[in-house]
């Protein structure tokens, strides 16, 4: 989800025992329901303890809260990731420049593309099911983030040489 979407969310959004999320205002006001890994769920369920801890009593809707118990920020949230990326070693102690929460989001496209193709998926039926849980109005949107890979250049290259669709590229 984008990070906008992210700070959108609503206690009501995130059911933990179904384990999905409910992203209501998506682009363009569109909403999708996204899966949540067990691993997630359990790192998620530790945080409305904790959460609920300090405030028994919600002083707001959001799912994600900051120390004052307000809606978390933008400006709280990439410092928070700026902080981490530091201490994890992402970026160095004085670096201006670095990873981006909207990196990972990226990552996860790319990731899941090139495994379609190196498990030789049919791409061209099953991009909207990604675009869809990337929150994308439309498939070409997707290939936005993908188009300039190397590897993924190179396996749609490989499938093109074996006679085989490339899948739905722009």
């Amino acid at each position: 989800m984008g990070v906008g979407e992210l700070l959108a969310l609503e206690d009501a959004d995130v059911e933990l025992t179904l384990g999905e999320v409910t992203i209501r205002h998506g682009k363009f006001d569109k909403a999708r329901v996204l899966p949540l890994h067990p691993t997630t769920r359990e790192v998620l369920r530790a945080y409305v303890a904790a959460r609920n801890h300090v405030f028994p009593i919600a002083p707001t809707p959001s799912f994600l809260v900051s120390e004052q118990g307000t809606r978390l920020s933008q400006w709280s949230l990439r410092n928070t990731f700026v902080t981490l990326s530091r201490r994890i070693g992402l970026r160095g102690e004085t670096d201006r420049h670095g990873p981006r929460l909207h990196d990972f989001r990226h990552r996860f496209a790319l990731e899941v593309l090139l495994r379609w193709y190196r498990e030789d998926v049919d791409v061209e039926r099953h991009l909207p099911e990604l675009s869809t849980y990337l929150g994308h109005v439309k498939v070409a949107d997707t290939f936005w983030y993908l188009s300039a890979t190397p590897e993924l250049l190179q396996l749609a290259l490989a499938r093109l040489e074996r006679g085989q669709p490339l899948g739905a590229w722009p």
